[in-house]
């Protein structure tokens, strides 16, 4: 079955006509990162900010658009609330992909990030 980002890529190539050669030239992204996008069954993390920017810019859609199929298809839930930031729901839902002691490593980081104003 594929997941959310599968279907958004795919329904976009078949309504367009377009390859994942379209979509990268478009987006400024490589071909074999639309493609594994595409095509891989489970997406394990979430894409980069510039990947998730330039696939919803070859796609022809929204970044909010892309980057809600991206975090559905990698186990993370982003709620509709506008008040509510979608880079830090991201951010808080990939910390519990983290080890206990990744996540304690994080979070010195942002106490230091903290301390000194940052």
């Amino acid at each position: 079955m594929a997941n959310a980002l599968q279907e958004l890529i795919r329904e976009r190539l078949d309504r367009h006509g377009w390859s994942y050669g379209d979509v990268a030239r478009r987006g400024g992204v490589p071909r074999s990162t639309v493609h594994h996008l595409a095509t891989v069954e489970a997406i394990r993390r979430m894409p980069q900010p510039a990947t998730l920017e330039g696939l919803a810019r070859g796609l022809e859609l929204p970044l909010e658009t892309v980057r809600g199929a991206a975090a559905e298809a990698c186990g993370i839930h982003l709620y509709a609330d506008e008040a509510r930031d979608p880079e830090v729901d991201v951010l808080i839902a990939s910390l519990k992909q983290l080890s206990m002691e990744d996540r304690r490593h994080v979070a010195a980081l942002v106490e230091s990030l903290l301390r000194r104003g940052g």
